[in-house]
């Protein structure tokens, strides 16, 4: 529980300006319900709920073919092009807010139905960030902002003209809650601390929402299948709708996710002082790691899963167990464990890896069938992030090539992007929906810049890092390093994966540069200036 929260939560009336119920536009003053808000004081410092909305015109396509970054690649025009019409989809996507609606903002809308979804545009984010020099894609999430409730409470999807779409007990009205995670990315590689001071009160509100209203007495959370966004897998108990209903479960993505947000939150506090008033969120996590490990752990499986009400665990491998890589809940011999899966042919290493559900489970679909077995560019973005960071890199890398490859065969033989793909066969998956950029901009944006150009930087500790896999001429111009500058960074062609790379660099900032290559060749190099990069040898 969050102490500013306990200390400062008071009963009924509403602050100016605040929105009656969560059906209806904030400043309607119209409600069908009895007020029953018990305030959190962290929203009366939300600046979003008072912000007049902004209209910002986006360049066209061609401009910001001279904004965005410009990868390059010796004799791989195609990956090139493809990484373009990523781009060319999104910026047509930017729509301006409604008049009345309350969004703030102009956003990146989905390519699914009109409406703004939080865990698709988060996803997003972590591509469209690389258009930061090009347009604020980044404000789609204040739409959200905007919209959070004196509780705390957020809708998961809220429609163009400001309506929330779920009443907020709904067991289906909100999450997953990775806003948090999107936003420490942005500051990573942009260092707006200024951004970090406005969202911390919001998300810390929203955070303590989903304590006091998505927790069973235990301490454990739970959701719904709409709820962690993974719509039909096969999860609760049999009774139980799978995607309306919480099954009486103990949801480990759900935990798993709260510690990360949790984890994230204090960071944020940290860097804007104000880790003291949440700093019960370590309690919260000691006893959420703890309950994971001995209630949630299949040690014969090795493997999470979902905790039923009868103590029983329900079974179902998927990729909501993989939320774990981006906590600190597994010891070392566990997630070796978990994360041997994610190379077993039997469970989810398939033609296109990797799938939403294991391939041994019953439910399976061969054409994915949405989150029964198919290949959702979100969730394999997050489990390849995690790996990465987790130190699993050789599998990290494995995986971000065979998806970004199936990517770009199906965008070769249909012109286009899809929602998610069929794991059995290199083709979208079952009723996937087309041009779909949306989420699946991360295979050709932010995967062929992070990990086949293999380029990642944290401006907030002046790094960049960049592992070379390629033999073959290739880099990156206009690269966004900061919130001003522009970095290029270009290698040669070699003759052998083993040779050491010649790197030049452009850039108006020092960073450190981190080069790998080869059999585990590393060295790092403080880069004060543009010019040949030397990799002294040890």
């Amino acid at each position: 529980m969050i102490r500013k929260v306990i200390l400062g939560v008071v009963l009924a009336g509403l602050l100016p300006g605040e929105p009656m119920a969560q059906n209806q536009h904030p400043e309607s003053g119209q409600s069908p319900y009895k007020n029953t808000y018990v305030k959190d004081v962290f929203v009366a410092e939300n600046e979003f709920r008072n912000m007049k909305p902004e209209t910002i015109r986006p360049r066209s396509f061609d401009q910001a073919r001279h904004i965005l970054p410009a990868p390059f690649w010796e004799g791989h025009l195609r990956e090139v092009e493809m990484y373009w019409h990523a781009w060319k989809i999104a910026v047509g996507n930017i729509r301006q807010p409604q008049a009345d609606s309350g969004f703030v903002a102009p956003y990146l809308d989905i390519a699914y139905n009109g409406n703004i979804f939080m865990w698709d545009a988060s996803f997003m984010m972590m591509f469209a960030r690389y258009g930061y020099h090009f347009f604020p894609f980044q404000r789609t999430l204040d739409n959200f902002y905007a919209h959070q409730h004196p509780d705390g409470f957020i809708c998961r999807e809220i429609r163009a003209d400001g309506s929330d779409c779920f009443e907020r007990y709904d067991p289906t009205s909100t999450g997953p809650n990775i806003l948090p995670w999107a936003e420490l990315m942005y500051y990573r590689q942009f260092g707006n601390l200024d951004r970090l001071h406005k969202v911390f009160p919001v998300l810390c509100s929203y955070a303590n929402w989903w304590r006091l209203n998505r927790s069973w007495p235990n301490g454990t959370y739970w959701s719904s299948g709409w709820g962690t966004g993974m719509d039909n897998m096969p999860r609760v108990p049999k009774g139980y709708n799978p995607i309306f209903s919480h099954g009486h479960m103990e949801w480990v993505d759900a935990c798993l996710q709260k510690i990360m947000v949790n984890d994230m939150l204090l960071q944020i506090g940290f860097y804007t002082e104000r880790w003291q008033e949440i700093e019960e969120l370590e309690d919260e996590n000691r006893y959420l790691r703890e309950h994971i490990n001995t209630c949630m752990w299949d040690d014969r499986e090795g493997f999470l899963f979902d905790r039923c009400a009868d103590g029983r665990l329900n079974g179902t491998k998927g990729v909501h167990a993989y939320w774990v890589l981006h906590t600190d809940v597994l010891p070392k011999q566990r997630l070796d464990r978990l994360v041997a899966h994610l190379a077993d042919t039997a469970t989810f290493a398939r033609p296109h890896r990797v799938p939403s559900l294991s391939a041994d489970h019953k439910k399976y679909n061969d054409a994915g069938r949405y989150w029964q077995g198919g290949i959702w560019p979100s969730s394999n973005y997050m489990i390849i992030d995690g790996l990465w960071r987790k130190g699993y890199r050789e599998l990290a890398q494995e995986i971000a090539e065979n998806h970004y490859n199936a990517v770009f065969e199906v965008w070769k033989k249909t012109g286009t992007f899809w929602e998610y793909y069929a794991p059995e066969k290199i083709e979208p998956g079952f009723m996937a929906r087309k041009d779909f950029v949306g989420w699946t901009g991360l295979p050709p944006i932010a995967v062929f810049i992070e990990y086949i150009l293999g380029i990642k930087s944290d401006f907030a500790e002046g790094t960049i890092e960049w592992n070379i896999t390629h033999c073959e001429a290739h880099g990156i111009e206009r690269y966004p390093y900061g919130p001003e500058s522009l970095v290029g960074l270009k290698v040669k062609s070699r003759g052998a994966l083993g040779e050491t790379p010649v790197i030049s660099v452009e850039t108006p900032v020092p960073f450190t540069l981190t080069v790998t290559w080869g059999d585990n060749c590393r060295r790092s190099v403080k880069v004060e200036r543009s010019g040949t990069v030397k990799l002294a040898e040890k």
